[in-house]
């Protein structure tokens, strides 16, 4: 560890993860403290043998951790943290946000090579990523039919769906006004029902459903107690089927298109 220097183990795997050696981490946190020093200060500063400082701190010139003045003997100053962490921060986004982009166009292309593109999602958290998860790769359509929400899915689904919108997805929505998951009341109309999308609230059976671009969907169900959803029961169908797709958007289209259900007044 450092000397005389109090630092948390999680800011030294902080910038391991933004890229520094353990020498170039100690050298730097040793830096903030006495802010400027040769690189002999530096050395005793830190605990980094002297063989080894030189190489260490042209590292972290060349990183942008740190400003060498030219002379003799040479000075280092450290750069503030706050510049660093948040171009690291930016560059740490983006080549995730790189990596996320090309491995996702990997595993969709993929996915429906899958001989049964039918899977089982269990309970209340994992079928809701899920649910998220499909509307954000939407396209073009996007339909929700929700008899019943979970307690904390309302302003989950409100988020991916207004950035779904705002992508130029055609949003379609048919909800109950109100769920009541696990004894406890959910009012789900007063958080969707400010989207700039198509929503209906009818009376509909206690399933829900995403259905995106005529290619994915998730159904959803769960026992239930009387008028209550228990949530612990609950289980999807998440499947890539485009035959089977099209078949539960058409009965969709049905319901939408013939107020099969009773519109529900709040």
């Amino acid at each position: 560890m450092l000397a005389d220097i109090p630092v948390e183990k999680e800011t030294l795997n902080a910038l391991k993860t933004m890229g520094l050696t353990d020498y170039e981490t100690r050298a730097y946190v040793a830096l903030t403290s006495v802010i400027s020093g040769t690189a002999t200060e530096l050395s005793e500063a830190s605990n980094v043998p002297r063989s080894k400082i030189y190489v260490v701190l042209k590292s972290l010139v060349k990183k942008g951790f740190v400003e060498m003045s030219r002379g003799k003997p040479l000075q280092f100053t450290v750069i503030p943290p706050h510049e660093v962490f948040k171009r690291s921060r930016n560059e740490i986004k983006e080549t995730m946000d790189k990596a996320e982009a090309e491995l996702n166009m990997v595993y969709e292309t993929q996915i429906p090579n899958v001989p049964a593109p039918i899977w089982l999602v269990h309970g209340p958290e994992k079928i809701v990523n899920k649910e998220l998860e499909i509307i954000s790769r939407a396209e073009e359509s996007l339909i929700i039919m929700a008899g019943f929400m979970f307690k904390e899915e309302p302003p989950k689904l409100k988020e991916v769906i207004q950035k779904a919108i705002k992508r130029g997805v055609n949003v379609r929505i048919i909800i109950m006004p109100h769920s009541i998951v696990d004894e406890e009341m959910i009012d789900v109309s007063q958080v969707l029902q400010n989207l700039d999308c198509d929503l209906k609230l009818l009376q509909i059976p206690n399933i829900k459903m995403v259905l995106r671009d005529k290619k994915e969907m998730i159904m959803a169900f769960s026992k239930f107690s009387g008028e209550s959803a228990v949530s612990k029961t609950s289980i999807g169908i998440w499947n890539q089927y485009r035959e089977f797709v099209e078949t539960i958007e058409g009965m969709y289209e049905f319901v939408w298109n013939n107020e099969l259900f009773k519109e529900v007044k709040i």
